[in-house]
C-alpha cells in the first residue's frame, strides 16, 4: 500500500483557507475542497488504488457540515494507523478582521448567514475549538498579506526541488485598435520618430532590419530601453517573489505595426540574455 502524503486544511470561515489550498495546489498537492469528513477513509482508499500516482492530497474541511466534528479526530487516527501521514492545519484570524473581510465581499456568514456577520464568527470559533487543539500547526492570518501567507505555506509544503518559473509574453499593438485589457505593464513608444512618414518603410514591418534600425536608431529610443532594461531588472524578480506564473508587457505605438514591433524585439533580445524565457506577440501587425 502507497503511503499516503495527506494535509488538512480548516479553520474560521474567511481565515484564507480557500488560498492556501490554491498554494498547496501549486505546491504539487492534488486538492479537494469541503470534502465530507465521513468520506475520508474512502477517499484515501481510492488514491491507494491509483498505484502511487496521488500521493500527495490537500483537503480542505470545514464547518458548513451540521454534523462536521461528530468524529473527525476519530477518522484522521484510523488514516494514520494505516500508515499514512495526515498534517491539520488550522487557519484563524481575529474577530475585528474576520469581520471586516465578510464587510468587504459583502457575504454573509455561512454558518448564520441572517444574522450578524460577529454572530456567526463567534459561533464558529465555539464549534471549531476542539478541532483547533487537534491542529499540527495554527497560522493567524490576521496581518499577513496573500504573498506573506503564500510564503509561510510554500517553505513547509513545497514537494520536490522545482521552483515555479515566470513566464514573460511581449505583446504588441496599436493605439488606434483599442488597448488590449489582459496585461500587467504597459508602455507607450508613440513619442519615437516614425517609420510610417519614410516612404521607403511605410510598408515594411517594424521586425524588418531596415525599419528597426530607423526606430533603433532614434537617441530617444536608446534612452528608453536602457531605462527599460533596469526597470525590468528590478521588478521580474519582484513578480517572481511573489510567485506570479506569467507577465505580460504591452508595448504600443500608433498602429501597432512599426515603432512598438521594433521596441518589443529589442527588448525580447535583452530579457532572452538575462536568462528569462520570453513569447512576444504582435496583435496588429498584419492590419492597415
Amino acid at each position: 500500500m502507497a503511503r499516503l502524503n495527506l494535509v488538512i486544511v480548516s479553520g474560521l470561515s474567511g481565515s484564507g483557507k480557500s488560498h492556501a489550498l490554491k498554494v498547496l495546489e501549486d505546491a504539487g498537492y492534488f486538492c479537494i475542497d469541503n470534502l465530507p469528513p465521513a468520506l475520508l477513509p474512502t477517499f484515501v482508499e481510492l488514491c491507494n488504488h491509483q498505484g502511487g500516482e496521488i500521493a500527495n492530497v490537500a483537503l480542505g474541511i470545514d464547518a458548513r457540515e451540521r454534523m462536521f466534528f461528530s468524529d473527525l479526530a476519530g477518522t484522521l487516527d484510523q488514516v494514520k494507523a494505516l500508515g499514512h501521514s495526515v498534517f491539520l492545519l488550522f487557519l484563524e484570524s481575529r474577530e475585528e478582521v474576520l469581520v471586516r473581510r465578510f464587510s468587504e465581499s459583502r457575504r454573509p456568514h455561512p454558518l448564520l448567514p441572517m444574522m450578524p456577520v460577529l454572530d456567526g464568527v463567534r459561533f464558529e470559533k465555539e464549534h471549531v475549538a476542539e478541532l483547533r487543539r487537534y491542529a499540527d500547526r495554527i497560522i493567524d492570518t490576521s496581518d499577513l498579506t496573500v504573498h506573506e501567507l503564500r510564503e509561510l505555506l510554500t517553505k513547509q509544503f513545497q514537494r520536490g526541488t522545482t521552483e515555479q518559473t515566470l513566464t514573460i509574453s511581449l505583446l504588441t499593438f496599436g493605439y488606434k485598435f483599442g488597448v488590449p485589457y489582459d496585461i500587467d505593464l504597459l508602455f507607450d513608444v508613440r513619442f519615437l520618430r516614425n517609420p510610417f512618414f519614410v516612404p521607403e518603410l511605410k510598408p515594411l514591418p517594424g521586425d524588418d532590419p531596415r525599419v528597426s534600425a530607423y526606430v533603433l536608431g532614434d537617441p530617444n529610443a536608446d534612452a528608453l530601453l536602457q531605462r527599460l532594461d533596469d526597470l525590468l531588472t528590478f521588478l521580474i524578480p519582484q513578480f517572481q517573489r511573489e510567485q506570479r506564473s506569467y507577465l505580460t508587457i504591452a508595448i504600443g505605438c500608433t498602429g501597432g505595426r512599426h515603432r512598438s514591433v521594433a521596441i518589443a524585439g529589442r527588448l525580447q533580445s535583452s530579457l532572452t540574455a538575462l536568462g528569462y524565457s520570453v513569447s512576444l506577440k504582435h496583435r496588429d501587425l498584419l492590419k492597415s
